[in-house]
């Protein structure tokens, strides 16, 4: 049944590359009111394509931009496609090399690339699951599953209206497995399925000291300096082996699993290699743990700005009355945001001295998700990719964090597997976007393989 399928995605790459030009077109950019009507009719346009191969969809209203949903009848699994069509804002424009909303196919010294804007930033990704189905359905009349369609407009602002929605249309949403297309390869040629993401806390502090900004010749050595404060509680939340101190930070975290960490060491991954593409040359974290584990499997604290007293042009001998800085958690496993940020704060207020006070301004809190992989989706899902690849697909972690996994579980109690074809060097959120034709052809044909599995 697969055979006949295959061979239909490769004799219609040429219209399916068509299609996403013209979806590339719309500039649906979320976050700007300026587009609302773009965004309107890309989720028309979709709803209008997913007609075209007997979906039953329609657009569904929301306080911000639309949803899209779908269905198309089957036996055995359900499965629910997620994928977002809002692009991210194209500034700066005087970067693009072509206008970012006139996509084209080019020519580069790595192959054939779709430069523009949301060609890998999720269009391109969600069509490779629309075009999977579009030739199953074309060879064999139906799809070898149940499948449901669900496309957001709002990712790339936030996802205001996403959870109410979700939570509104359980019943309907619900499925034995959730597919995500907005992640990437495993270098250029590496398929992976991310099974863990790490989730995000977000902390504000102000040192306050004197009641003005003091002059340092007079009030210097004698008077409390927020900064020097600021600056010795910063300094403690690392010891010299890269731990993270705040009391019981590490509550709730997993050591790797011994079949995961040797599907990740097969990785070949050169730490060496990768810091050296942004100007560093030797790992920083724990120094009990491989670049992989910390990048993918361990939590962090990360100093994100710091701030207070004199900082313009010149010089102020100046004692400031405040320091401020933001500190972001990524977290892993079973980690309670609410309880560390409980635990930072008290730390924090633990370690004033005399004269000085503390003020918190809260970031978002978010927990980590990780797919249960004894899931046989899973499995089937990592030997079909592999089929399709010159490598073996790999279980591999996600630095980043993308709610949506953790909302259809916590939502819907639906694992989800996301599994995308994007490559490191495609620019998303920046000027030039691009995904490679290579990754659309052969996510086209992974889908279909993944599809053949499920069913």
């Amino acid at each position: 049944m697969l055979d006949p399928v295959l061979a239909k995605i490769d004799d219609d790459l040429p219209n399916a590359m068509e299609r996403l030009l013209e979806f590339l077109r719309i500039p649906s950019i979320s976050t700007d009111p300026a587009y609302k009507m773009h965004c309107d009719t890309a989720a028309d346009w979709l709803v209008e394509d997913l007609k075209s191969i007997g979906v039953d969809a329609g657009k569904r209203t929301t306080p911000g931009h639309p949803m899209v949903v779908g269905h198309a009848e089957g036996t055995g699994t359900h499965a629910v496609f997620y994928g977002h069509y809002d692009v991210q804002p194209v500034d700066p424009l005087d970067l693009w090399d072509s206008p970012p909303f006139e996509p084209a196919i080019e020519d580069t010294a790595k192959g054939k690339v779709i430069r523009g804007r949301g060609s890998s930033d999720d269009k391109g990704q969600l069509m490779t699951f629309i075009e999977a189905c579009r030739a199953w359905k074309a060879v064999h009349g139906a799809l070898p599953a149940r499948i449901s369609f669900f496309f957001e407009g709002e990712e790339e602002s936030g996802s205001p209206s996403l959870v109410p929605f979700m939570q509104d249309n359980a019943d309907e949403l619900r499925a034995d497995i959730a597919l995500i297309c907005d992640t990437g390869l495993f270098g250029d040629s590496t398929p992976a399925i991310v099974t863990r993401l790490r989730g995000l806390l977000g902390e504000e502090i102000t040192i306050i000291g004197p009641d003005k900004d003091l002059h340092s010749g007079m009030y210097g050595g004698v008077s409390m300096n927020p900064i020097r404060v600021l600056t010795k509680v910063l300094a403690a939340l690392h010891d010299d082996q890269g731990r993270i101190t705040v009391p019981d930070f590490y509550n709730g975290v997993p050591e790797l699993p011994k079949d995961i960490e040797a599907q990740w060491n097969d990785l070949g991954f050169d730490h060496t290699a990768f810091l050296g593409e942004v100007g560093l040359s030797k790992a920083a974290g724990e120094t009990d743990r491989s670049a992989l584990e910390m990048i993918w499997s361990r939590p962090t604290c990360e100093i994100n700005g710091i701030w207070g007293g004199y900082t313009g042009d010149g010089f102020k001998t100046v004692l400031p009355a405040k320091a401020s800085a933001k500190v972001s958690f990524r977290l892993v496993g079973t980690q309670d945001p609410h309880a560390i940020r409980e635990n930072f704060r008290k730390m924090i207020t633990d370690m004033l001295p005399p004269d000085c006070s503390v003020e918190f301004i809260a970031h978002g809190a978010s927990s980590a998700s990780e797919m249960a992989t004894n899931h046989p989706a899973f499995e089937a899902a990592r030997c079909a990719l592999s089929d399709e690849w010159p490598n073996g697909a790999a279980f591999v972690g996600c630095g980043g964090s993308i709610p949506i996994a953790g909302h259809f579980k916590k939502i819907l109690n639906t694992d989800a597997m996301l599994i995308g074809f994007a490559k490191d060097d495609d620019a998303i959120h920046s000027p030039n976007e691009k995904y490679d034709v290579e990754s659309f052809h052969k996510g086209i044909r992974s889908w279909a393989r993944i599809l053949a599995k499920l069913a």
